[in-house]
This record gives structure tokens, C-alpha cells and sequence, in this order.
């Protein structure tokens, strides 16, 4: 049965364990590339990293905070905190000129570029986010590295995230619940005050006190998008949900859920056995 975990500790420690075992068995990555956005799953993607690559020296963590035109002052203000903490190299990166010389190039003449309905602000921010993993993943080809993913699991079933877009190479938050990546992200800061690092802890809890957004541009906070009033709301109606409770079905939580499984199943390929009409067992 589904439910929030609330054990910190261990999972905090399995994550670690996991991510080293990785990197012991991959000896050919150099560095963990990540955009650091100021929000919550990337500030704790990073300090999840960050004691990954303790005592490793052969690994580095490159962040990057790309900003495209919808990015907040605090919000870079709190990725520069992040990646100055936690990654041993960081820089603020700009596309907006970039982006709006794609934008023109690539909308057509029934799309006007002063369009600012909320289905434009989607397509603009789809595009933000594609943008941003290019060079996320061109970095990271150049470096020697891999890009981690900042997905969590209460996003990945609501279908808020873009695809090609938000998805890196290595994921250690998309089976958390957003509950519990703020119960870990709140885990290490503590564990980083009472350590005496108070820059680390600082870092990490003005993220979690954030209001979080998307940093597209297309509303003021995510839960404008998700249509709750929290992210504690939101996994209490999926869990309830998928544990059974079909009373929920109609709730606008579980029919984004269910109106967004095309993402989850990306690509959708035909079969070797429909391909040939006959198994080749």
C-alpha cells in the first residue's frame, strides 16, 4: 500500500549508498551536471550529490542556473546559494536572447508572438524547458559526465513536467513523493546545523520555505497549475487514489493523473510481435 515515508534517515542513506555503487561500477563519468533552478528538487538533487562525491575525488558536480527570460530575481538569487554551496563548479547562464531568436524562427504565422494566452505560455515554457536540457546535455557530452534529473514522483504522475524537456540521465528523487523531498531536504538542513554548517543548511531551507514554481513563466506558483493548495494535498489524493479509493476519480487531482499516462509511456512503440503479427519465441 502507498504511503508517505517519513524515515529520513534511512532513505537518505540508501540514496547515497546507491549513487556510489553507481559511480563505482561507471568509472568513466567525471561529472554530475545539473541545472540548478532555486527550487526545492534541484537544491536537494544537488546536496544529495554533494555527499554522493565525498572522498571521490575523480567525479566533480558542475551546476548551472539557465535563466530564460521568466526567472525570478530570488529564485536565481537562491540557485546561486545552492550551487555555490554544493557544487564545485557554478555559473549563471542566460538564453533569453536564445530563446526568443528560436521563438521567431519557429512560429508560424497564425501563432503571433504577442499572444499571451495560458495554452501559448505552455508551449513558450515546453520550449524554455527543451532548451535548457540541450544545454544541459551538451555540457555534460563535453564534460564527461551524465545530467540528473530533479523529477519527483507526485510531478511524474501528475504529468507536470515536459517531455524531452525536464528529464536528465539519473534520477534520485522520482520515487519520492514532493512530501518526502521536503521531509529529506529538511532532514539535511538540519543535519547541516548541527554539523555547523550553517551555509549548506541556509541554502537549503530557503528553498523549502520558496513558494515553488515551474520558472517558465506561465503562472505564479505550481499550485496554480495542479489546482491544489499544497503539495501535502496533492499526494494525499493521488495516494488515496491509486490505493483504491475510485470515489476519487472524478477529483481534477486524479483526472490530470489520468489524462496525462501519454507522458509516462513515452515513447509509445509498436511491438516486435504486432510489428510481425507472429511471436518469435
Amino acid at each position: 500500500m502507498l504511503k508517505i515515508n517519513h524515515n529520513y534517515e534511512r532513505i537518505y542513506a540508501n540514496i547515497i549508498r546507491f549513487n556510489r555503487q553507481y559511480l563505482k561500477a561507471n568509472t568513466g563519468l567525471k561529472t554530475l551536471i545539473i541545472g540548478v533552478s532555486g527550487g526545492i528538487d534541484s537544491a536537494l538533487t544537488c546536496a544529495l550529490a554533494y555527499e554522493t562525491l565525498k572522498n571521490i575525488p575523480t567525479v566533480r558536480q558542475i551546476g548551472r542556473s539557465i535563466a530564460i527570460e521568466s526567472n525570478t530575481q530570488n529564485e536565481i538569487k537562491r540557485a546561486e546559494s545552492i550551487g555555490q554551496a554544493f557544487c564545485d563548479t557554478y555559473e549563471e547562464i542566460d538564453l533569453t536572447v536564445s530563446f526568443h531568436n528560436l521563438y521567431k524562427d519557429l512560429v508560424s504565422s497564425e501563432r503571433s508572438q504577442d499572444n499571451v494566452s495560458y495554452d501559448e505560455k505552455i508551449r513558450r515554457g515546453n520550449l524554455k524547458a527543451r532548451m535548457r536540457m540541450c544545454f544541459l546535455f551538451d555540457l555534460a557530452h563535453f564534460e564527461n559526465g551524465m545530467v540528473l534529473s530533479t523529477d519527483n514522483y507526485t510531478e511524474f504522475l501528475l504529468g507536470f513536467w515536459t517531455l524531452h524537456g525536464d528529464v536528465g540521465n539519473f534520477g534520485m528523487l522520482q520515487f519520492l513523493w514532493k512530501t518526502e523531498v521536503y521531509g529529506l531536504a529538511g532532514y539535511l538542513s538540519d543535519k547541516y546545523k548541527t554539523e555547523g554548517q550553517s551555509d549548506l543548511s541556509d541554502a537549503l531551507q530557503a528553498c523549502i520555505d520558496a513558494i515553488p514554481t515551474d520558472g517558465l513563466g506561465i503562472t505564479s506558483s505550481d499550485f496554480e497549475q495542479i489546482g491544489v493548495s499544497d503539495y501535502g494535498e496533492a499526494d494525499r489524493i493521488l495516494i488515496d487514489y491509486l490505493n483504491g479509493n475510485s470515489a476519487l476519480a472524478t477529483h481534477p487531482i486524479v483526472k490530470k493523473h489520468l489524462q496525462t499516462g501519454f507522458k509516462r509511456s513515452d515513447p509509445n512503440n509498436i511491438g516486435r510481435e504486432i510489428i510481425l503479427g507472429v511471436s518469435e519465441k
